[in-house]
């Protein structure tokens, strides 16, 4: 072996008397096994003799709900990974120290399976780098994103397995008492509209929630209003602007929070004063909102022409240094650069995309909502309401959607008819999909000058 090699097994993170300890304790105290099934794999044990001893105990707790020395022996009689039973055993439960030695032991093999991962994603990332194919930067840089990030994060023990009945029956009926007592956390995310909270009960952590509309409707507007009133309440929220840059969402914010300020009954200031000259008095109340503005946890990505790699990059970026984020905004699909040198057809790669996001959702834990435009079907129809059908090269994106939400103003198509009916400024909501709840419509009212959506209640 080279001195080089023998320097990196040598420098292999790990601690046998730590694995040993465990074991032992876990042999001679079964009801032990309690306490450390939901935190330890057997990949945290380096030595392969006491991982697959380990993976006996475990195969043995879920089958039976207990071990016993002589069921592990029975099992090793028979397993290839050593010729003596007997002595690897009895080596085991002599390591035994005490009881106390059980939680500093499982902190040390936590701690060097996480560096153990950490290392080989660095080597990952190396060979990654210095691949004579690989010629796109920004495309290695993502893809050390990816492996950095999936090092990084907690390892869930059962994340992977199949859950019974009863697990699962048990969480859903924890989430009903929490929603009958209504205790906080027993509903999605709220973005602090009333009519739109109640027909989502919150957006669900993990969801792809599609909001797609022809141009002119107000999804941008909308998406970012609810992101402002989630970042109101100290919750962080990461924007991703495919079509306007940061300065242009920093205004459009601004602007929907000048719209709460009114002077005589009149707006203090209004779109236009804000875009040219104000008066010292609407300067100065300006700066107000901006002092407002400032504390708030949004962050934006302008960049235009990203990738999904380089959307989920970034993201994964974000949630490592806020690892409270709440909720994600992209606007828009169709602006989101497509893989190069593709064969397929547009429709097959819009659904990759889209269903590449939903994985994101459920990789970062929250929702994350994904503006779409919709198809020029809807204006050759008399009656324009959006219908999942006119979901722009719609393939796949409502299969793989969670909710999907479309805007319809009756003003913008049939202004005369909107001022008889009086419906002028109302924006219908369409709940066309919901995977958790029910479909239906509700209405808000948008003021197209400050890009502000407010709930419409019944006079």
């Amino acid at each position: 072996m080279s001195s080089t090699n023998k320097l990196l097994t040598l420098d292999i993170p790990m601690d046998l008397d730590a694995e040993r300890q465990i074991l032992g304790i876990l042999i001679k105290y079964p009801a032990q096994v309690d306490r450390v099934i939901d935190r330890l794999r057997p990949a945290h044990f380096y030595d392969l003799a006491h991982r697959r001893i380990y993976e006996i105990i475990l195969d043995l707790y879920n089958k039976q709900g207990r071990i016993s020395y002589t069921q592990i022996y029975s099992r090793l009689r028979n397993d290839p990974i050593t010729d003596s039973p007997a002595e690897l055993l009895i080596a085991l439960t002599e390591s035994f120290v005490a009881l106390s030695e059980l939680e500093p032991s499982v902190a040390i093999l936590l701690h060097k399976e996480g560096v153990r991962r950490l290392v080989k994603a660095s080597e990952t990332i190396k060979e990654l780098a210095l691949d004579p194919n690989q010629h796109d930067l920004e495309e290695i840089q993502a893809r050390a994103q990816e492996i950095i990030f999936a090092a990084t994060q907690k390892q869930n023990v059962y994340g992977e397995e199949a859950k019974s009945l009863l697990e699962v029956l048990n969480k859903c009926y924890l989430n009903l008492l929490q929603r009958r007592e209504g205790l906080a956390g027993s509903y999605g995310l709220s973005v602090r509209y009333p009519s739109l909270d109640g027909m989502t009960t919150g957006f669900k952590k993990k969801d792809l929630i599609i909001l797609a509309a022809r141009p002119s409707m107000g999804k941008t507007a909308l998406a970012l209003n609810m992101a402002v009133n989630v970042a109101k309440r100290d919750i962080p929220v990461l924007i991703f602007s495919l079509e306007m840059d940061d300065e242009q969402v920093g205004d459009r914010i601004v602007l929907g929070e000048l719209f709460s300020y009114k002077r005589d009954g009149e707006y203090a200031v209004t779109s236009y004063e804000y875009q040219t000259k104000l008066s010292d008095e609407q300067f100065r109340l300006t700066q107000q909102v901006f002092s407002e503005l400032y504390h708030l946890s949004i962050s934006i990505v302008d960049k235009r022409g990203l990738t999904i790699p380089e959307i989920k990059a970034k993201a994964r970026k974000f949630k490592a240094e806020h690892p409270d984020l709440g909720l994600v905004v992209i606007d828009y699909l169709q602006l989101i650069k497509p893989p190069a040198e593709s064969n397929r057809s547009w429709t097959l790669i819009v659904g990759e995309m889209v269903r590449e996001l939903r994985d994101l959702a459920g990789e970062l834990d929250v929702p994350i909502i994904l503006l779409s435009q919709l198809n020029r079907g809807v204006e050759s129809r008399e009656n324009k309401r959006p219908m999942l059908s006119d979901l722009r090269d719609s393939g796949n994106i409502e299969e793989f959607a969670d909710v999907v939400m479309f805007l319809y103003r009756e003003d913008y198509y049939y202004p005369e008819l909107a001022k008889e009916s009086g419906t002028e400024g109302l924006v219908e909501i369409i709940f066309a999909k919901q995977r958790k709840g029910p479909t239906g419509t509700v209405q808000l009212r948008f003021m197209k000058e400050y890009t502000r959506f407010i709930e419409e209640y019944p006079s």
